[in-house]
C-alpha cells in the first residue's frame, strides 16, 4: 500500500525500541540511534520517491535513540532521515542535513542508488576536499526506506551436522545467467536459483549447504563505475537487512525467503557471505549515504591522532566500529533477522578478524564473539570466518572461538604446491589431510573447524589453476597489477588454452587429483561453483568487477566427465565415514579385527613413515591409512559402507611407482584412480601385494577383513 498524498501527519513520542520503522495497528514507530546528533528529521516521500511531502522532527531522545510515533501512517510509506549536528571532520563529526540518509534498519528499499556529486558532504572541486561543506540535496538519487510488516519466522532449517557439511560457494547471478534450462526472464535472480533444475543439480552433486556471495544491498565503487564496470562480487554493502535489488526478478524481497524455503525442502542449507567489516561509504572522501551522516564518530573506527581519517583494516577505506554497543547491536540484529525472518542457516564473515578486534588487537573472547555465543538464535547457526584482514596481526587462522569454522588457506596453498610437484611438501600435506590438527585441535574443536578449499571466488578457479601460471586481469582496467601474484599454479608447458592432447590430459588429471584430495581430507570441504564443470575465467584471478561471460558459468561447454567424477567423490565421502571423522585421530586406538591404528602414514614401500622419511625433501609419494576402530558404531546414512580401512596413496612424482600394499588378510578394492580417464563405479578387487601408481595420480582403496567380497575385476 502506498502512502496517500497527505502532508499533515502529526507525531507522538513513540518508543526507542525496536530500532527502525515498526508498523503497529494504529501507525508506525520510528527509532534511530545517533549519540552525537542535535536534531533528527523524518522525511516522508510520495509513492514515486521523487517528492518529499513532509518533514517531521523526531520529538524524543532516549538512551541515545531519537524516536517518534506517527498515527495512521500506512505500511508502504517511503521515508529517509536528515540528521543535524556539528560538521567537524577533525573531531569525527560529519553531520549535514542537506543529505538524505537511509535508515540503517530499513527492511525494504525503493529506488536505486545513482552515483552523483550530491552524495558527498563536501565540495569535490575544492582543494580543501572533505573539510568543506556542501549544500546540494541528494534525495532524488538515493533509495528510500519502505515501511513494511515483518515476515513470519522461518521454521524449516535443515540443520545439517557440521561433519556432514559440503559447502558450495556460488554467485546468485553467475550460476544461472547462462543456464538455458531456466526461463531467460528470471536468470541471474533468486527466483532462478529456486528453479527445480538448480535444486536437482545440487542434490545430484551432493551439496548440503550453498554459500552465496554477498546479497546484502551493495553499490559499485566510484572508481569501478568510472571504468564502465561493476562490483560483481558485492563486497560493498550499504544496508544489512535488504536483499540486493538486482537479484530480485519480482522486485519483492519475499522472493529471497521463497528461495530459501525451496532449498530447505530439498534439505539444503543457505549460508550468506556477509560484510560487516566496512561499508560502501569508503574513506573521508567517500559519499554520505547512511552511517557517516547519522553518527560518523560512533559507527566507524577513527584514527586517534586525527579523527578526520579512518582506520582501514578492511582495505576499503573504513572499518565499522563493532566495539560500539549500538554498532554491535546493529550487526547482531541484522544476523538474527536473516536467520529468523529470511530463513538463513549460517554466515561466512568477510575479513572476520576485524570483528574480533578490541580497538586494534584481535581477541577471540571479545564482545562480538561473546554476543553470538550467548544468543539463543545465532549460537545455533553455522559461523564461518575468513580468518585474515590487512590490519596489524591480521592473520588469525585457527584462533577463532571453538564453535566457529574457518577458511583454511594453508590447506589451499599446500595442496596446490604438493600436486605441482614442489619439494619438501609431504609433511605439510599430511597435516592438511589430517584436518589441520596443528591449527585447530584445541579443546572441543573438531576437524570440521577447517573449511578446506582448493579455490574460491578470489583467485584462480580450478580450470585456470592448471592452465595459467600468470594472472591475466587486463579486463579489470588496472594494467594487470591487481589480484594475487602467487597462485602456486602450473600450466604444464603452455600458457592458456591449447589443442595439445598430452598437455590437456595432464591438466584434466591434475584437476582430478586436486578435487579428490579435497573430498578425502578430514575437515569441511568447500567446492567453488563451476569447478566441477571446468569453467574458465580466461586466467582472471580477481574477477570482482566482471559481470559478464568471464564469470557467468558456461553450461553449454561443461565437462560432463569431470562433473560425474565430482558427483562420485561426494557420494564416496558420504558412503565412507572414515573420510569424515568427528574427532581427530593420532594412531592411539586400534582396530580389533586388523590391529591397525586409527590413522597411520606409510611410505611407498607400504611401511610406516619414519622421521628420516618426513625429512626427505625428495619424497612425493606416501599414503594415509585410516582404520575403523569403532566397528559397532551405528551408521548415519542408509547407504554407508563399513570399511575396515581406507588407504589413500598420493604420487606427485613424474614417474610410475609400484606401490606395496600393507600385508593384511583380506581384500583391497580400488574406489578412485585419478589416472583413469573415466571412473568405473564398480570397485576393482586387488589380489596382488602391490599396485601400479601412475605419475601424478591418487589412488583410494578400501579394505575389508572378509575375503568373501565379489567384484567386477581382479588386477
Amino acid at each position: 500500500m502506498n502512502a496517500p498524498m497527505q502532508t499533515h501527519y502529526t507525531i507522538q513520542t513513540g518508543r526507542s525500541f525496536p530500532l527502525g520503522a515498526t508498523p503497529r495497528d494504529d501507525g508506525v514507530n520510528f527509532a534511530l540511534f545517533s549519540a552525537n546528533a542535535e536534531k533528527v528529521e523524518l522525511c516522508i516521500f510520495d509513492a514515486s520517491g521523487e517528492h518529499e511531502i513532509q518533514r517531521i522532527e523526531l520529538p524524543e531522545f532516549s538512551d541515545e535513540v531519537w524516536h517518534g510515533f506517527i498515527p495512521e501512517l500506512p505500511v508502504g510509506t517511503l521515508y529517509g532521515y536528515r540528521v543535524h549536528g556539528p560538521f567537524e571532520p577533525h573531531n569525527g563529526h560529519r553531520f549535514n542535513p542537506h543529505k538524505l540518509l537511509i535508515d540503517p534498519y530499513a527492511k525494504k528499499l525503493a529506488g536505486s542508488f545513482k552515483h552523483h556529486k550530491s552524495h558527498y558532504s563536501y565540495d569535490k572541486k575544492s582543494l580543501q576536499q572533505d573539510l568543506t561543506f556542501d549544500i546540494q540535496d541528494n534525495a532524488k538519487r538515493l533509495p528510500k526506506g519502505v515501511v513494511v510488516k515483518p515476515l513470519a519466522k522461518c521454521e524449516t532449517h535443515p540443520r545439517v551436522k557440521r561433519r556432514n557439511t559440503l559447502v558450495y560457494e556460488m554467485h546468485v547471478k553467475g550460476f544461472t545467467k547462462l543456464n538455458k534450462a531456466i526461463d531467460k526472464k528470471i536468470r541471474g535472480t533468486f527466483r532462478a536459483l529456486s528453479d527445480k533444475n538448480v535444486i536437482n543439480y545440487l542434490t545430484e552433486l551432493g551439496i548440503t549447504s550453498i554459500e552465496l556471495l554477498p546479497v546484502h544491498s551493495f553499490i559499485d565503487e566510484p572508481f569501478v563505475d568510472e571504468k564502465g564496470l561493476s562490483n560483481y562480487w558485492g563486497y560493498n554493502s550499504y544496508n544489512f537487512f535488504v536483499p540486493q535489488q538486482r537479484y530480485l526478478a519480482s522486485g519483492d524481497d519475499v522472493e529471497f525467503r521463497d528461495m530459501v524455503e525451496t532449498f530447505h525442502q530439498a534439505g539444503i542449507e543457505v549460508i550468506l557471505d556477509v560484510v560487516y567489516n566496512h561499508t560502501a561509504e569508503g574513506n573521508e572522501l567517500g559519499p554520505t549515504i547512511c552511517y557517516r551522516g547519522i553518527d560518523n564518530a560512533s559507527y566507524y573506527r577513527l584514527r586517534e591522532d586525527d579523527k578526520r581519517f579512518y582506520e582501514n583494516y578492511s582495505g576499503c577505506g573504513n572499518t565499522l566500529n563493532i566495539d560500539h554497543p549500538r554498532v554491535l547491536q546493529l550487526v547482531t540484529d541484522s544476523l538474527r533477522y536473516w536467520v529468523e525472518h529470511m530463513g538463513v542457516d549460517g554466515f561466512r564473515f568477510d575479513l572476520a578478524p576485524i570483528l574480533g578486534r578490541n580497538k586494534s588487537h584481535f581477541c577471540k573472547d571479545n564482545h562480538f564473539f561473546s554476543a553470538l555465543r550467548q544468543d539463543p538464535v545465532l549460537s545455533g547457526v553455522k559461523l564461518i570466518a575468513e580468518p585474515w584482514d590487512i590490519g596489524p596481526n591480521g592473520y588469525q587462522l585457527g584462533r577463532f572461538p571453538n564453535q566457529w569454522l574457518e577458511w583454511n588457506d594453508r590447506f589451499r596453498d599446500t595442496v596446490r604446491r604438493f600436486w605441482r610437484g614442489d619439494k619438501g611438501m609431504s609433511p605439510e600435506f599430511a597435516r592438511r589431510l589430517h584436518g589441520s590438527a596443528d591449527l585447530f585441535e584445541q579443546r572441543s574443536r573438531r576437524p570440521s573447524s577447517s573449511v578446506n578449499l582448493i579455490t574460491a571466488h578470489d583467485g584462480f578457479n580450478l580450470h585456470d589453476l592448471v592452465t595459467y601460471e600468470e594472472r591475466h586481469n587486463e579486463a579489470n582496467g588496472e594494467d594487470n597489477r591487481d589480484g594475487h601474484g602467487t597462485n602456486f599454479s602450473c600450466n604444464f608447458g603452455v600458457e592458456g588454452e591449447t589443442d595439445n592432447l598430452a598437455v590437456n590430459q595432464k591438466r584434466t588429471q591434475q584437476k582430478r587429483n586436486l578435487l579428490a584430495t579435497l573430498f578425502i581430507s578430514q575437515g569441511t570441504p568447500m567446492l567453488l561453483a563451476g569447478d566441477e564443470i571446468g569453467h574458465s575465467q580466461s586466467g582472471n584471478n580477481n574477477a570482482y568487477c566482471q559481470d559478464n561471460k568471464i564469470t557467468w558459468l558456461d553450461w553449454q561447454n561443461q565437462d560432463s566427465e569431470l562433473l560425474e567424477f565430482v558427483q562420485q567423490l561426494s557420494a564416496l565421502r558420504k558412503e565412507h565415514p572414515l573420510l569424515n571423522r568427528t574427532n581427530y585421530q593420532h594412531g592411539n586406538e586400534f582396530c580389533s579385527t586388523t590391529g591397525l591404528p586409527d590413522i597411520s602414514w606409510l611410505n611407498c614401500h607400504g611401511q610406516v613413515m619414519q622421521e628420516h622419511d618426513w625429512h626427505n625433501r625428495d619424497i612425493k609419494c606416501f599414503a594415509m591409512l585410516l582404520a575403523d576402530t569403532q566397528p559397532d558404531t551405528p551408521s548415519e546414512w542408509i547407504h554407508e559402507h563399513v570399511d575396515d580401512a581406507l588407504l589413500v596413496v598420493f604420487n606427485a612424482h613424474s614417474r610410475i611407482i609400484n606401490y606395496h600394499l600393507p600385508e593384511l588378510d583380506g581384500c583391497w578394492q580400488v574406489l578412485i584412480n585419478t589416472a583413469e580417464h573415466r571412473q568405473d563405479n564398480t570397485p576393482i578387487r586387488i589380489n596382488q601385494p602391490s599396485v601400479e601408481l601412475s605419475a601424478h595420480s591418487l589412488l583410494l582403496l578400501s579394505y575389508t577383513h572378509s575375503t568373501t567380497a565379489t567384484n567386477k575385476e581382479t588386477i
